[in-house]
């Protein structure tokens, strides 16, 4: 039995490693559409690339009742020389909800990204971080907004 286990799991191995390793010849991405500014010498051309110059990064909602729900739109323009794609833009909470352009932004173009926080179940001083992934230098941005959340009949 030992005998028997000792040949069949390296054969397993050894098939699996095989199947593994083949190429994947439907990949239709080529590497010459990748415009990476970095270079291997340390030096970069970021010239070219898109940037976020945001009228507000933070947002203070003040005070705020528990189970509401309040939204603000973080403005922003492409400060770059080239378009500006928005991948993804996330929360660090559920509670919060972020709505944004999937349309490239031109240079000198702008737009918006609107946040909204809803305080249900919330209690007490809450912040929280929105990141943005866009086809900036570094590639993630972070805004923030945060709120004081009182509980009903005692906002005073």
């Amino acid at each position: 039995m030992f005998q028997k286990a000792f040949i069949t799991i390296p054969f397993i191995a050894l098939i699996i490693f095989l199947v593994s390793c083949g190429s994947n010849e439907n990949s239709s991405l080529s590497s010459d559409v990748i415009n990476n500014p970095n270079t291997a010498n340390g030096k970069s051309d970021r010239t070219s690339l898109p940037a976020f110059t945001f009228t507000e990064e933070v947002h203070d909602f003040g005070k705020m009742i528990e189970g509401e729900s309040v939204s603000f739109d973080f403005r922003f323009r492409n400060s770059g020389k080239s378009d500006l794609l928005i991948s993804d833009v996330s929360t660090s909470c559920g509670c919060t909800v972020p709505v944004y352009s999937k349309e490239p932004i031109r240079p000198n173009g702008s737009g918006v990204i609107k946040v909204t926080f809803s305080s249900a179940g919330k209690r007490g001083f809450q912040s929280k971080n929105i990141v943005i992934v866009a086809n900036t230098q570094p590639n993630t941005t972070q805004l923030r907004i945060k709120a004081q959340v009182v509980s009903p009949g005692s906002e005073k």
